[in-house]
């Protein structure tokens, strides 16, 4: 089946209404956004063929999650990841981010320690002062030069750990770097997990989206059972299938002690999954496999042509995402820049009128995240404004 991820699709809609999108309204018309992670690709013909179906049906009353969406993922999980969940270990919730905050609430009293390592998606830096909770960080270690990955720093991990410590909130593979993290890396968190007694929420919502051909996801809980009683595990069809506005996430509890918790702090707190959510997710789990796969060959392209494109720019190093449709630059050496002060996602923004995400907000300064989830002929444009800035030094007497 031929699927068009050419085709550009408007986005940007100058009266707004119910046609507007943050990613392409957030700024004006003279601005290319790289920056929030939605793609700009059409979602799968199944998950628009049950949308609409569902849409003529013409009620929106309260749903529920059916046993065939629950049987869908065990499917899923078991075809995908060779881990063997059951129906009754899900609940299914209105997103990854309202779940980081209910795992806090539901699992750590005040003035518990959550622990998150650094950069990582923003959301995970506010959870603990959201939740009056005490926050806590790691770094983990930076490349230890050209072609190094980012590396999970153990001893990093272990001395920010202290007597309040009860949360830490992982994520894998990793937003921003775009790491999948090795088996070694993995067993020694483990080891740190158990040892201190820690919960674990393990964000895996990139793990359908593995760049590099063959890879395997294998679930935090999956790899090391003795980890599961004290793991919740959040997966989404939302970034895989480009349904994030749908909404429609599952929490993976195998301990029934632990979901019970957890589903009793959502009660009131959060609403239901919307009906259009529950249907898309059925949708994509059943029939959006290969979409998924002709996407995948798409932004292994899109990673081969960055990866070009960043070794022209002096001062610029960027590890290959080795998932995801994200990328990491760091840009603190960034020869283009350097005439200029402050903020190089800024820069870039006035400059080169494209939108990064600022490293900043992930917690790390001096670096930016470039989203290449969208169509060659917007990323070439993109692209080629960048060269005009990060070139100049190149071109400098």
């Amino acid at each position: 089946m031929i699927f068009d991820f050419a085709t550009s699709v408007e986005r940007r809609h100058p009266e707004g209404g119910e046609w507007s999108t943050q990613k392409w309204q957030r700024y004006d018309a003279s601005i290319l956004p790289l920056w929030v992670a939605d793609m700009d690709f059409r979602s799968p013909p199944p998950v628009i063929e049950a949308l609409q179906a569902r849409v003529d049906h013409g009620v929106f009353g309260y749903g529920a999650v059916s046993a065939q969406l629950r049987t869908t993922l065990c499917e899923w999980s078991a075809r995908e990841y060779h881990w063997p969940i059951e129906p009754d270990w899900q609940l299914w919730l209105p997103g990854v981010v309202p779940a980081l905050h209910l795992a806090s609430l539901a699992l750590t009293e005040p003035g518990d320690g959550v622990l998150t390592i650094t950069p990582i998606y923003p959301p995970f830096l506010k959870v603990a002062e959201r939740t009056g909770r005490l926050p806590q960080q790691a770094a983990l270690a930076e490349p230890a030069g050209p072609g190094e990955p980012w590396q999970l720093d153990l001893e990093a991990l272990e001395a920010a750990i202290t007597s309040e410590t009860r949360l830490l909130l992982w994520c894998h593979p990793h937003n921003p770097t775009g790491r999948v993290w090795s088996h070694a890396e993995l067993a020694g968190l483990a080891e740190l997990v158990e040892r201190h007694d820690l919960l674990v929420v393990s964000d895996e919502l990139h793990c359908d989206l593995l760049l590099n051909e063959g890879a395997l996801h294998r679930p935090l809980a999956a790899v090391f059972p003795a980890l599961a009683s004290r793991t919740i595990t959040l997966w989404a069809p939302s970034k895989t299938f480009n349904i994030a506005g749908l909404t429609a996430a599952c929490a993976i509890v195998p301990d029934p002690a632990l979901r019970r918790r957890f589903a009793a702090a959502a009660r009131g707190l959060l609403p239901d999954v919307n009906v259009l959510g529950l249907v898309a997710a059925q949708a994509a789990y059943a029939h959006g496999n290969p979409w998924r796969h002709a996407l995948l060959e798409v932004l292994r392209g899109h990673r081969r042509t960055l990866v070009e494109r960043v070794s022209h720019w002096p001062g610029v190093s960027m590890q290959p995402p080795e998932a995801t449709y994200l990328a990491w630059l760091d840009l603190r050496q960034a020869e283009g820049l350097a005439p200029y002060q402050g903020s190089p996602q800024q820069v870039l923004l006035e400059e080169a009128k494209v939108a990064l995400s600022d490293g900043a907000d992930f917690g790390q300064p001096g670096f930016a995240r470039l989203n290449f989830g969208t169509t060659a002929v917007q990323l070439e444009a993109a692209l080629a404004r960048l060269d005009k800035v990060l070139r100049k030094a190149q071109r400098r007497p």
